[in-house]
């Protein structure tokens, strides 16, 4: 069987969808070729769930045209830190070089050359490198993922969760890793055929005050100055701070809501069940330990 390649296979904590993807191509009997950075304790359970794991730099062409050979569709998702550009380059080469006829990548909702954040322009000048690429590019927009929100909510104080977002009734679009996961699987064993190159994904839409009510936090404003500070201290990464910096004045300057705030049918029709709620996510999350 031709393996279908996944990167950022092993996961993470910005919503792990290319370890949710490995996981549902393989229970639907699919072979996997899962990209990892590192052949580590993660690595190792992709081995054991049955994929065969390559170790390797999505920024360097020697490490990726390998990965590639020899399959026909892939996914590509990079987490929010530096380089995600030259990653891109890399595997739009390689890809075009080695024919694949499907690349499904992880996008934001508002990616465009115009938009708020410079991460977001860097994901519209993402996806214009693939589709021009000639690979079969869609392009996954999706909103701010549940997971995101878990992070900020762990490292509250249990009372409140403090975010720059101005009034508790500033709304927000949201989504589940895992229902991304769900219509990225769905496109890679679909047929063959041409299709939208742009899906956007939304599965929830709720003000900032009932998504922190949902972790069981009161809301409270920050200021932006600190909680850039914070931020720092939390994820220790410039391009993470840089993004949630202004992606969360964007919402603010935005307030109450934006035409593209508003669930997709994509994640039914192609996923093949509703989206899940934050209420969802929230209830089946484990508590997280109190110190």
């Amino acid at each position: 069987m031709t393996p279908i390649l996944v990167t950022g296979a092993a996961g993470g904590r910005q919503g792990s969808t290319g370890r949710h993807v490995t996981r549902m191509l393989l229970d639907r009997g699919q072979a996997v070729r899962a990209f990892v950075r590192t052949d580590d304790a993660r690595a190792a359970e992709l081995r054991a769930m049955g994929a065969e794991v390559v170790v390797g730099d999505l920024r360097e062409i020697a490490s990726v045209i390998p990965a590639v050979q020899g399959v026909r569709r892939a996914f590509f998702t990079y987490p929010v830190t530096d380089g995600m550009l030259d990653a891109t380059a890399v595997f739009a080469a390689a890809a075009r070089q080695e024919g694949l006829e499907r690349v499904v990548d992880v996008s934001q909702l508002a990616a465009d050359p115009g938009a708020g954040t410079p991460h977001m322009r860097r994901h519209w000048v993402s996806e214009q490198v693939f589709g021009r690429a000639g690979v079969g590019a869609i392009h996954l927009r999706a909103a701010v993922f549940f997971e995101n929100l878990a992070v900020l909510a762990d490292a509250s104080d249990g009372r409140t969760l403090e975010l720059p977002f101005g009034s508790a009734e500033t709304t927000l679009p949201l989504i589940a890793g895992t229902d991304v996961a769900r219509v990225a699987t769905g496109l890679l064993t679909g047929p063959d055929g041409e299709l939208d190159p742009v899906c956007r994904l939304t599965g929830d839409v709720m003000t900032i005050g009932e998504a922190a009510r949902t972790f069981g936090l009161e809301y409270a404003d920050q200021d932006p100055q600190r909680w850039r500070h914070r931020a720092m201290a939390l994820y220790g990464d410039a391009t993470v701070v840089e993004h949630l910096s202004h992606l969360w004045e964007l919402f603010r300057a935005i307030g109450g809501g934006h035409e593209l705030y508003q669930v997709t049918e994509a994640i039914e029709r192609i996923g093949g069940c509703p989206p899940q709620t934050l209420h969802d996510f929230t209830a089946a999350r484990p508590r997280p330990v109190t110190r």
